[in-house]
């Protein structure tokens, strides 16, 4: 296995990009292939069955690039096909959900912790299963959030509709004096300054992409397969839909210019 093979990642659209910017403040030489099943997207209101149907297929399209590690970037496949991906890739393969749990654990204090999310996400229960793993006095509250995916694809982070509909999803979570919240969705890291206004600021945000990143550095680090290459890192992106909105949306979550976008065929929703 060689370190300057890529990093593979894949999401069920957009929002994973958002741990793909986690990955490069972290790793900042890694090659990274990314994968957004445009053409499918949403996969948060899909069957488990469905779901990891399509895992299955997003898996095959990294392994055409021969990635040295496969990230999760999708909570909703995280949650429910994290096993089949492991099953196929035949290399190491990190979700999203542990390294939350993880990171939301160590943060609280008074032990509740909320986790907001897709529907398929919070329906799951994964965060509070791991949450519990790791330690069954930890108190969770989750809460569906699914308007918060169109609100932080349309740039709308700082808006009134938005704080509107965020007091809304987030009022009975205040109730619950949580003093911890995961970000259970790739797109919410974008909402972060409204999500934490409703909070008055109160509370920690544990962003799962971030503490996914760090997972991800540390394995590298201790398998010795970390690029240590000072060269740019090579950044390809596929899509299985149209690339041109695609790299326009992209950009705000990954907070640069996303280069060449190529399509990938043969998905259909």
């Amino acid at each position: 296995m060689s370190a300057a093979k890529p990093i593979g990642v894949f999401d069920s659209g957009i929002g994973g990009l958002t741990v793909v910017r986690a990955l490069l403040k972290e790793l900042p030489h890694e090659n990274i292939v990314y994968f957004g099943d445009t053409a499918r997207v949403p996969y948060g209101p899909k069957s488990p069955q469905v779901v990891r149907e399509y895992a299955l297929q997003d898996t095959e399209v990294l392994l055409q690039h021969n990635p040295k590690l496969i990230v999760i970037a999708c909570n909703t496949v995280s949650a429910v096909a994290l096993d089949v991906v492991q099953k196929r890739a035949k290399v190491p393969v990190v979700g999203v959900i542990l390294p939350g749990a993880e990171a939301a654990v160590k943060a609280s204090r008074k032990k509740r912790v909320g986790v907001i999310g897709t529907l398929g996400t919070v329906r799951s229960n994964a965060y509070t299963n791991a949450i519990r793993q790791l330690d069954e006095s930890v108190q969770t509250f989750g809460q569906a959030c699914p308007l918060f995916v169109p609100l932080a694809e349309e740039g709308w982070t700082d808006h009134k509709a938005t704080e509107l509909i965020a007091k809304e999803y987030l009022f009975p979570l205040t109730l619950e004096k949580i003093d911890t919240l995961v970000l259970g969705c790739t797109h919410y890291p974008l909402l972060k300054a409204v999500i934490g206004k409703i909070f008055h600021d109160n509370i920690v945000l544990i962003d799962s992409g971030e503490a996914t990143a760090v997972s991800v550095k540390r394995m590298l680090e201790e398998s010795g397969l970390r690029n240590t290459s000072t060269m740019k890192p090579r950044l390809q992106f596929f899509v299985s839909d149209v690339p041109h909105k695609f790299s326009e949306v992209g950009e705000r979550f990954l907070g640069q210019k996303l280069g060449k976008v190529q399509r990938v065929g043969g998905f259909s929703a």
